[in-house]
């Protein structure tokens, strides 16, 4: 993708703040962090999002997500969120797949996500629909 600002900052055309690096990926810190440290760890190969990404590089990057969440605390965080936004109503901005690995602190004040209830017969309802979808 020539526009793709990922794809030209995995071929050096774009500068990062670089923390990880192989022949598969890269992972560098993100320029609007929630907290600080906050990282990307993106494919070097263009694939717009979760549904479009090989199961073998799927699994490379989660591995290397943990291995940044697992040094992240070893400096001091709480804990991480290790996410992916796939697709718009998700909040992906740039469409080149990427996993965020937030750290988090105990107190820094990031609000929890709302939850809802099934409504009676809901529940089945759902799992018939993504079982068959499997």
């Amino acid at each position: 993708m020539q526009d793709c600002i990922f794809c030209k900052i995995s071929k050096g055309e774009i500068p990062c703040d670089k923390i990880y690096e192989d022949e598969i990926s890269l992972a560098f810190l993100d320029i609007n962090p929630v907290n600080l440290g906050h990282a990307l760890v993106i494919p070097k190969e263009h694939f717009q999002n979760i549904y479009d990404l090989p199961e073998n590089i799927a699994a490379h990057l989660i591995k290397i997500a943990k291995k940044i969440g697992t040094a992240l605390k070893k400096i001091g965080s709480d804990g991480t969120n290790i996410t992916t936004n796939n697709g718009e109503a998700a909040g992906q901005i740039i469409f080149h797949s990427h996993i965020h690995v937030i750290p988090r602190f105990i107190n820094d004040n990031l609000s929890h996500w709302p939850t809802k209830k099934y409504k009676e017969g809901e529940v089945k309802k759902i799992i018939e629909k993504i079982t068959q979808a499997l």
